[in-house]
């Protein structure tokens, strides 16, 4: 993921408004007044001292809440699409399926309100303890301090705040400063759906703010997506609260010669430049075995190169800009120094201001960054591999680990793969970019902490309570 929560902004103004601008043609789009350290210490105070109510509130009038804001959501779900194509770039038919998804998110919420409350205890199946009965239920944590990026600005605030809301927590939420208006408009519709003010508060600033919230004693949980810079800082300072990360990947695809190969091509090409490339869990390595190489490299760059870049706000667009200019320059020198390197850039890599027409690379040294980094980025590796061992020593190549993908009609060889890759996902017959908003999701190795999917969020976010009744 981006380094976008902690670190995406230059330094306040001195009046400290926040200018938020369209990311395809530069425009302003709103002046947002930012918190001072002070006040954001105010509003901790403030959104603690509601736990206890949002704590009471009972589950169905939670669930009510979080299925009206669904409602209105899709209800507005044209307006929502169009405020993501603006502040974060999303083409418009990639926003419309974030709001599509984001609904489905709260729904899931709303459903936990009514199922997760806990188990019976079987104290009787220990000598001793016959004469006890009881119980654990699933408490609210309190206080938690929500910090999302900017790749999807209205789903993945929705996968915090959903869970938290169904299991009676606060929240004080930092949206990336980048595409602050989303979250906004969101907490706006919960709101209007009956949720308490207080519940969530919305909080724009820069490092000292969101260094503010995680290292306050009052916050009990920290949420983040993001870098893994910024999740190294987070975890620094966070002190003796939980803490629930997903700090990006670096997902490979693996075919194999006996896969349906214009399936693997359509789902790769998908998986690779959907949001400009800029989404966690997009293909960035796709390992392809020597038999069946040259033909899916062939057909993988003519679908590639068929792709348009351009306007988001067009329904012909299929790739729209980067978060920012710089984002882009800087995905550009990755794709430079791999071709000094040794690379051969096979189509794309032009870039145009926050436009990077989708760039294929193949030939890539191991030792290159565009080989052992998140890009975050419309830019793709294609490799060829021999062995199934190969495979995945090339896969596992990395430090970090959301998910992969791996074609194949060898359902033995696909169960094999998915034991194998060290990964916090395996989608068969499907690119490393599927997910379902109720699946449990994170990553493996490095940094990894917790898991997200509503009801894995749901359980992180509240603690057992046990009572035991003695008779």
């Amino acid at each position: 993921m981006p380094e976008t929560a902690i670190a995406d902004t230059k330094a306040a103004a001195p009046t400290r408004d926040l200018v938020v601008y369209n990311k395809f043609d530069g425009t302003a789009l709103a002046c947002l007044p930012q918190c001072s350290e002070s006040e954001v210490q105010l509003e901790l105070i403030r959104a603690a001292s509601a736990t206890g109510a949002a704590a009471a509130m009972p589950r169905h009038e939670r669930g009510r809440i979080l299925d009206t804001a669904a409602g209105l959501l899709r209800e507005r779900s044209h307006e929502v699409a169009e405020l993501i194509v603006a502040e974060a770039g999303k083409t418009i038919k990639q926003a419309a399926k974030e709001v599509s998804r984001a609904v489905n998110t709260l729904k899931l919420s709303a459903a936990e309100t009514r199922r997760n409350v806990g188990e019976v205890v079987p104290f009787d199946s220990f000598a001793g303890s016959e004469n006890r009965q009881g119980w654990f239920t699933r408490e609210p944590l309190g206080l938690i301090a929500a910090i999302t990026p900017y790749n999807d600005p209205l789903n993945l605030v929705a996968h915090k705040l959903g869970p938290a809301i169904a299991s009676g927590n606060t929240v004080i939420l930092k949206p990336s400063q980048l595409t602050p208006l989303t979250a906004i408009l969101l907490v706006d519709l919960l709101r209007e759906a009956g949720l308490p003010a207080e519940f969530v508060t919305v909080v724009l600033g820069d490092r000292s703010i969101a260094q503010t919230m995680v290292s306050s004693k009052l916050v009990r949980m920290v949420s983040f997506t993001g870098g893994f810079a910024t999740g190294r800082a987070i975890s620094a300072s966070a002190g003796l609260k939980r803490l629930s990360m997903e700090l990006g990947g670096n997902a490979p695809v693996i075919v194999f010669d006996d896969a349906h190969l214009p399936a693997a091509v359509e789902a790769s090409v998908s998986g690779s430049f959907w949001a400009a490339g800029q989404n966690c869990i997009g293909a960035q390595r796709i390992l392809v075995q020597r038999t069946v190489f040259e033909a899916f490299l062939q057909d993988f760059v003519t679908k590639t190169s068929a792709l348009k870049t351009g306007d988001p706000r067009s329904e012909q667009t299929d790739v729209g800009p980067m978060i920012s200019n710089a984002s882009a320059a800087e995905a550009k020198r990755k794709i430079d120094d791999a071709v000094a390197a040794g690379a051969q850039l096979l189509t794309g890599g032009t870039l145009d201001g926050p436009l990077l027409t989708p760039a294929v690379l193949t030939g890539v040294p191991r030792s290159c960054e565009a080989w052992s980094e998140e890009l975050f980025a419309p830019v793709v590796l294609v490799e060829p591999f021999d062995t199934a061992e190969e495979a995945i020593e090339l896969a596992n190549d990395t430090e970090y680990a959301l998910q992969a993908g791996v074609f194949t009609k060898d359902l033995g060889r696909a169960l094999a793969m998915a034991k194998a890759i060290d990964a916090g996902g395996v989608m068969i017959n499907d690119s490393s970019d599927y997910r379902h908003d109720a699946m449990p999701f994170g990553g493996s190795k490095y940094g990894s902490m917790g898991r997200e999917g509503v009801h894995f969020a749901y359980e992180e976010m509240t603690q057992p309570k046990v009572v035991a009744i003695a008779s």
